[in-house]
């Protein structure tokens, strides 16, 4: 694990932190390598139903690749083949919740898309700044800013690469939440708590349906979300659920 990326347990709540405030949270081939591990141990942990992803420090959430080090793939075919980090977070079986403390630029912002929920601290500010300097963004920009903010917008963004600040994330639909940088992590951790106490497998299969309604059909995706609670209808949690509500208490779940 690199030091870089920082992994905490906080009852049902994992929590990874990009440690490398020095250089705004940008992102190093070992630093992706290292969020892969991450991902992989909250997926087979059970106790786990939650993710927040966060930056260290008050200035970042991330600025993206290092551009520094860019230049080290010897083709571009190499680059195009790199450890990407945006692929890491998006293999998170568990609900996700990016804390936004400050810059998502470029990588950043797509490691913002690519949780579920996003939150922002009022200092935070966001940008598709790649076309600045020559290339445009592979990291799923397109396609999840189209999704959040619209065609527009999205083409606004990424053909200026000019940033926006939290309250037009918020008035976009890019962020659910703008919040005080003091209670960034509270709200998220808020959030996480309460997704936490909801049946997870219920929880892992919405979002699974989420994510199938981009991209089927409008009777595929009724179709798989009819399947989807098929199964969790069946499972021990749902049973739990059903007879908490006939004694009129709170359920236990304990994803079975």
């Amino acid at each position: 694990m690199s030091d870089n990326i920082k992994i905490e347990r906080d009852g049902f709540v994992g929590i990874i932190t990009i440690n490398r405030p020095e250089k705004l949270n940008s992102m190093t081939p070992e630093m992706a390598s290292a969020l892969v591990e991450a991902v992989t141990g909250f997926n087979t942990d059970d106790a786990i139903r939650c993710v927040i992803l966060t930056g260290a420090g008050d200035k970042a959430f991330s600025a993206g690749s290092d551009i520094r080090v860019l230049d080290d793939y010897d083709t571009p075919w190499n680059f195009r083949n790199r450890p990407d980090y945006c692929d890491a977070i998006r293999a998170l079986l568990k609900p996700s919740i990016a804390a936004v403390n400050g810059y998502a630029f470029g990588g950043g912002l797509e490691t913002a898309m690519a949780c579920d929920i996003r939150i922002a601290a009022d200092t935070a500010s966001f940008a598709a700044p790649e076309i600045k300097l020559g290339w445009i963004g592979g990291g799923g920009m397109a396609v999840n800013l189209a999704h959040a903010v619209g065609p527009s917008n999205a083409a606004l963004m990424i053909m200026t690469g000019d940033p926006i600040d939290a309250l037009q994330a918020e008035r976009w639909g890019l962020v659910s939440r703008v919040v005080p940088q003091s209670s960034l992590l509270d709200e998220a951790r808020k959030i996480a708590l309460a997704i936490a106490a909801r049946a997870p497998i219920a929880a892992e299969t919405a979002k699974l349906n989420l994510r199938a309604a981009w991209d089927k059909s409008t009777a595929d995706a009724i179709t798989y979300e009819r399947d989807l609670q098929t199964i969790c209808f069946a499972t021990d949690d749902a049973r739990e659920g059903r007879a908490a509500f006939k004694e009129k208490r709170f359920p236990t779940f304990k994803r079975r």
